[in-house]
């Protein structure tokens, strides 16, 4: 299943990647309804700063910020810095998940932020529910993008 979302926001490319691609960043546009940790063994990093193509360990997402409820096995398959990432992992609920953000210079000060999604669940019958959950997941992480930077 495939998943995309664009938002074009007020912001220059540049500021928009340097928020976007720190666990801050992140965690802001999951909160309220979770959060992401980063692997401990990483220390400091960004994804524009984590090795490409190396499994990183398990970023654990938490319920509303405590209850850990689902991990990524985190690996950064592409990087073009202040552009692009492309995101290429497991879950435990889902076999292949991939995530590629693209920032684009729309003039005027302003960027399109583009999410693409590829997901295969585990157990084929829940992808369609899943699908259903992350669709809804972008779609608030754009609202709080557009909140964050104006439209």
């Amino acid at each position: 299943m495939i998943i995309e979302r664009e938002s074009v926001v007020a912001a220059s490319a540049d500021r928009v990647w340097a928020r976007v691609v720190t666990p801050e960043g992140i965690n802001d546009e999951l909160r309220p309804w979770m959060t992401m940790s980063i692997p401990r063994r990483l220390g400091p990093v960004t994804i524009a700063t984590v090795p490409i193509g190396v499994p990183l360990g398990r970023a654990w997402l938490r319920l509303f910020g405590v209850l850990p409820f689902e991990y990524d096995a985190l690996t950064i398959a592409e990087l073009v810095p202040g552009q692009r990432f492309h995101e290429r992992s497991t879950m435990l609920t889902m076999r292949r998940w991939e995530h590629e953000r693209s920032l684009t210079p729309a003039g005027a000060g302003r960027t399109v932020v583009r999410d693409r999604v590829t997901l295969e669940a585990r157990l084929p019958f829940l992808t369609p529910v899943l699908g259903v959950v992350v669709r809804g997941l972008f779609a608030h992480r754009h609202r709080r993008l557009r909140r964050r930077f104006g439209v």
